[in-house]
């Protein structure tokens, strides 16, 4: 119990550092905000069942500190030289003030860390780094972002980078940090294109990470070749898995499409032909390695085995699962229906 209690108090702490970076009136505020959720998430990281976390946990550390160091630097400069001095081009200062925070959501160029650090991780931490930690880092991004021929290509870096390095992975967890990397090209194209619509995209990511990741938690399941055995007496829970993580990657008719859709007809609005052309391209190599995954466990290795036994957990949470999976899969239908009453 006082474990659980530490464990509420450091993610009380979390949620709060990022209401302090979001309410901030001033930058020094804001990086205020980001070391507080830093210093309170890292507690969480540690685990005595896992030893691959203190790794992870002193990786993380150190990337975040250095781009925090980073920020916090150009922060200052700021304050010293661009007030006193209307010399330095506003876009130019931008670009250099949203490096820091782009190390810190790990996108392309800077998304080497994420995978290592990922794949130490407990589900559970796996959301919160996925989610959780990005919200106050992007919101700042979105503070400064202007569509510019370099965010352009940090968009189309990221989606890039975000596909291919899915490919030959074996880890889920490696898989659904490549995964965020794509997504991130997304969002970041959002901004340039309107302030509501990186927030719809990224609750809707949120919505399905939640689905997949506590399917995975509940079923301790890590690498690939141990959804051979998933589920094997619950076939259509198993199903919903597979179409949860088919929404993620935004096939139609499901609701990652949703996001997508709207973004694919604003950036045709703005003539953004090869930027939206490299973003559909990509998600399209995601549901590939997505669909290499279900077609081997579904149809190829899918074998059963009288030892592994999940009926006590299909039995808890096969409602849970159904209720979460069924919004998953009309939820897009919903979302176009009240688009078109309104």
């Amino acid at each position: 119990m006082p474990f659980n209690s530490i464990k509420i108090l450091f993610l009380l702490t979390l949620i709060s550092g990022v209401l302090i970076s979001l309410c901030a009136n001033s930058w020094l505020g804001a990086w205020m905000g980001l070391e507080i959720n830093l210093l309170s998430f890292i507690p969480l990281l540690t685990s005595k069942n896992n030893t691959f976390s203190t790794e992870a946990s002193l990786k993380y550390f150190l990337i975040q500190v250095m781009a925090s160091s980073a920020f916090l630097f150009l922060i200052l400069l700021k304050m010293n030289l661009y007030e006193m001095s209307y010399l330095m081009k506003y876009n130019l200062w931008n670009n250099f003030m949203i490096l820091p925070l782009l190390m810190k959501i790990a996108s392309s160029p800077f998304h080497w860390w994420l995978p290592s650090i990922i794949e130490g991780l407990s589900w559970f931490n796996c959301f919160i780094m996925l989610s959780i930690q990005k919200i106050a880092p992007m919101i700042l991004i979105s503070y400064l972002l202007i569509s510019s021929n370099f965010i352009q290509i940090i968009i189309m870096l990221s989606a890039i980078v975000g596909a291919i390095g899915g490919f030959n992975q074996i880890s889920l967890r490696k898989i659904m940090a490549f995964s965020s990397i794509n997504h991130i090209g997304w969002m970041l194209m959002a901004m340039t294109i309107g302030s509501n619509l990186w927030l719809n995209y990224f609750q809707i990511y949120t919505i399905n990470i939640i689905v997949i990741f506590g399917l995975l938690a509940n079923s301790n399941t890590s690498f690939i070749s141990q959804t051979f055995y998933f589920m094997n007496n619950e076939k259509l829970i198993k199903i919903l898995v597979f179409i949860s993580i088919l929404s993620l990657g935004g096939l139609p008719p499901l609701l990652g499409f949703f996001p997508k859709w709207v973004m694919i007809e604003a950036m045709m609005q703005n003539s953004l032909i090869l930027t939206a052309f490299i973003l559909v391209m990509s998600s399209l190599l995601t549901l590939f390695y997505y669909m290499r995954i279900m077609y081997s466990t579904l149809l190829i290795s899918s074998t059963e085995s009288t030892w592994f036994n999940v009926n006590s957990f299909v039995k808890k949470k096969s409602l849970k699962i159904i209720f979460t999976t069924f919004f998953v899969i009309w939820g897009m239908l919903a979302c176009t229906l009240y688009i078109l009453t309104c």
